[in-house]
């Protein structure tokens, strides 16, 4: 049995940790505010400029651009994993690179090379594949750099295409669903797919004209959407990280604040014991006297 120096010392221990994980919680609250409002921003954005593309797509027949077509390459396909730099966030991490093992190892078994590019330190060092070319790992991002990050990514996968490097570039990442699920998925950013909208105004192509032609506005509007759904995939995983987070910090006071309640209880059992003892003692030596 412990003694009551060592219960006592146990107890101090678990408050202090009670305390960090207290303040590790609110700062991820405060983070994750930020993170799902900027990511919440974004979203009319992508909508707008999508519905503006499925309007030229729809005014326009066989519109043809190099981010639509299917490069020269049947074999090479590069996978872009997002994770956060930091631990402590649950199973965020652990999930997208689970998920991302499962989506590797499918397609080297179809026969692909896989080449990856990771974002967050997490996945660069847990991810296990083997028969994987690492083309950089980019580690310490920090959310004010997001639009840089996203705009530099997305020149450099146009480049490939152009160069015919990979048949097709997936994006794997945890979508942020709500405050309590992070879905990992995977997302086809290259080549670009044009999904037929539900909207009632996608088919109305014929009530627009566009000066210039649908052509020179694609080679305009397929970028920026690029660009958007690679910006919007940060801000996803930034908020997610926080949010997951914030619940893993949450757990972690609630059962430091029971275990407190555990160690403090066999002190006060262990403490009543010592006092009986010496009573005892005290009472046997008087009766001997």
């Amino acid at each position: 049995m412990a003694s009551l120096r060592d219960l006592k010392g146990r107890i101090t221990s678990v408050k202090n940790t009670r305390k960090i994980t207290r303040a590790m919680k609110m700062v991820a609250a405060s983070k994750m505010n930020r993170a799902v409002e900027a990511a919440k921003a974004a979203q009319p954005y992508q909508k707008t400029i999508k519905r503006a593309l499925d309007r030229v797509v729809a005014a326009e027949d066989n519109i043809e651009h190099p981010l639509l077509s299917t490069p020269d390459n049947s074999s090479d396909v590069l996978v872009i994993l997002l994770t956060s730099d930091r631990g402590l966030c649950g199973g965020f991490n652990s999930q997208v690179i689970k998920y991302a093992q499962k989506t590797i190892s499918g397609l080297q078994k179809e026969g692909k090379n896989v080449s990856i590019l990771y974002f967050g330190k997490k996945g660069a060092t847990s991810l296990d594949v083997k028969n994987v070319d690492v083309l950089r790992a980019v580690e310490g991002t920090n959310p004010k750099n997001f639009a840089e990050y996203s705009a530099s990514l997305c020149d450099e996968l146009i480049a490939y295409l152009l160069q015919n490097r990979f048949e097709r570039v997936l994006l794997l990442f945890n979508h942020f669903e709500s405050l309590m699920i992070q879905t990992p998925g995977t997302q086809q950013v290259i080549p670009m797919k044009i999904e037929e909208s539900e909207s009632s105004d996608a088919g109305s192509g014929g009530d627009y004209i566009y000066e210039p032609g649908g052509e020179q506005i694609l080679s305009e509007l397929l970028p920026m959407v690029l660009n958007a759904q690679l910006l919007q995939a940060f801000l996803e995983t930034e908020a997610g990280e926080q949010s997951a987070r914030m619940q893993a910090m949450d757990n972690a006071t609630r059962n430091a604040g029971e275990m407190i309640d555990k160690l403090t209880l066999q002190y006060n059992r262990a403490r009543q014991a010592s006092i009986t003892k010496e009573l005892i003692e005290i009472i046997s030596g008087a009766e001997a006297l």
